[in-house]
C-alpha cells in the first residue's frame, strides 16, 4: 500500500467508523451549514499508556474546546471491546470511534506500526494523528507522528484554534515548492 500524506488546506477524506456509544461517526462529509469545527485525535490503542494520558487530558479540556466551537472525537484501530474499555476506564464523554481500518489509516496518511509482541496488541495500529477540520472539511491544522512521544500540546491547540477563528487566520504551510 502506498501512503500519501494529507496536507494542510486539503479537504479531509470521507471516512466512517463505528462509535462505542452506537451508531457511526462520519468525518469529511458535507457539513457546510454547521458552524462547529472538529478536532480529530487518532490514538494508538488501549495498549498505549501515553495515549490514555492524552485522552484524559483531552477530556479535561473538552468543555473549553466546545466553548471554542469545536467538536472533539477520538478514533483508533482497536475493536469495540478495547475502545469501550478505553472510554469507560478513562471517563471519556466525547465520541470514541473504533475499527479504523489499515486502508483508512493509509488514506489519512498515518504511520502504521506492527505490534512488538502479542502482549502489546494483536494487530497493526496507527501512530498518533491530530486534525483540526473546518466546517467546509478543509484541514486547518494537521500533526502526524511516527511515535507515541511526539504529540501537540492540547492547550496550545486550543489557544491556536481560538486565535485562528477570532482573526480569520489562514491555513499555513500551503506553499507549493
Amino acid at each position: 500500500m502506498t501512503s500519501s500524506k494529507l496536507t494542510a488546506g486539503q479537504v479531509f477524506p470521507k471516512i466512517e467508523v463505528p462509535l462505542v456509544s452506537g451508531g457511526t461517526l462520519a468525518i469529511g462529509t458535507d457539513t457546510a451549514t454547521a458552524d462547529n469545527w472538529r478536532l480529530v485525535i487518532i490514538y494508538r490503542g488501549k495498549h498505549c499508556p501515553i495515549c490514555m494520558r492524552y485522552l484524559t487530558q483531552l477530556e479535561s479540556l473538552k468543555g473549553e474546546f466546545e466553548g471554542a466551537g469545536m467538536d472533539v472525537v477520538a478514533i483508533s484501530g482497536d475493536g469495540h471491546e478495547k475502545a469501550a474499555a478505553v472510554t469507560d476506564e478513562n471517563g471519556l464523554s466525547f465520541p470514541v470511534g473504533y475499527d479504523l481500518s489499515i486502508e483508512q489509516m493509509v488514506e489519512l496518511g498515518l504511520y502504521i506500526s506492527d505490534p512488538r509482541s502479542p502482549k502489546e496488541t494483536d494487530q497493526p495500529f496507527p501512530e498518533p494523528g491530530l486534525f483540526v477540520i473546518r466546517p467546509d472539511n478543509v484541514i486547518q491544522i494537521i500533526d502526524i507522528s511516527n511515535a507515541p512521544f511526539a504529540r501537540p500540546e492540547l492547550g496550545a491547540i486550543l489557544r491556536g484554534v481560538k486565535f485562528i477563528r477570532e482573526n480569520d487566520y489562514p491555513v499555513r504551510g500551503t506553499h507549493a515548492a
